[in-house]
């Protein structure tokens, strides 16, 4: 078995597969995070999420809350399925950017700061700007349909 290649080189199809891999993942991820907001997943939910936002400041907090909910579910469920993949994450980019500076304003970086940091809203910013870049790749419904 020739270690270096396994080590060192990519096919085209380990690359498509990593693609669609990474694109139901954190789309799942993202529809999850949606449907707590819910209160269908977890035990956050609507009401809850508004009095959070309101805490915060946020102006129109259930409006704003609901476009939070809204930019999960639909650009998790874009993204997992491939489809207007790249609209799809420019949507969870800057909704994860609103996130990071508005509900973890002052917190730092880590996550497991006490009150949390933007680490992971940060994070799913920057996949969804990789994403967003690379494409969808071939195993997915802007290939199939584009």
């Amino acid at each position: 078995m020739d270690w270096s290649a396994l080590l060192l080189e990519s096919t085209d199809t380990m690359t498509d597969v990593a693609l669609l891999l990474g694109r139901v993942a954190i789309g799942v991820c993202f529809v999850i995070h949606g449907l707590g907001k819910l209160g269908v997943v977890g035990t956050g939910n609507m009401p809850g999420f508004v009095a959070w936002l309101e805490e915060l400041n946020v102006p129109m907090a259930p409006l704003q809350a609901r476009m939070a909910m809204l930019s999960e579910i639909t650009g998790g469920s874009l993204l997992a399925l491939g489809l207007l993949t790249r609209p799809a994450c420019l949507l969870l980019f800057f909704t994860m950017i609103i996130a990071g500076r508005i509900g973890h304003r002052g917190a730092g970086y880590l996550i497991t700061n006490e009150p949390q940091g933007a680490e992971y809203t940060i994070n799913l910013a920057v996949i969804c700007l990789v994403f967003f870049l690379l494409g969808p790749g071939p195993l997915s419904l802007d290939a199939l349909i584009f």
